[in-house]
């Protein structure tokens, strides 16, 4: 279930906090932050953020295609290794099988 639309969009106090603080600043490092369920708005275009998604921190700049989305959307929790060698052994001989008909 999506969230009211009359509520706005969900943004952590202490992280618009940190946007408001980091504008002003000519120096902007990448804000470090853990609210992966904030969503992303207008005001964060152009700013670096590194969220985390576990294990570390990944860095990511907003652009205006971001925008509406979730934080941890941009930083995957899981890491995709492939399938398992013997499916793709298979796979390349059912391939050959094919060939040869």
């Amino acid at each position: 279930m999506s969230r009211a639309v009359w509520k706005g969009p969900f943004v952590e106090e202490s992280l618009m906090k940190k946007v408001e603080k980091i504008k002003n600043d000519p120096n902007k490092k990448p804000i470090k932050t853990w609210s992966r369920k904030s969503t992303i708005i207008p005001d964060f275009v152009g700013i670096s953020f590194l969220i985390y998604n576990g294990k570390k921190f990944i860095p990511i700049t907003i652009s205006e295609d971001m925008v509406g989305h979730k934080l941890g959307e941009f930083a995957p929790t899981r890491q995709f290794s492939g399938h398992t060698p013997a499916d793709k052994k298979a796979k390349a001989e059912d391939g050959k099988a094919s060939d040869k008909k």
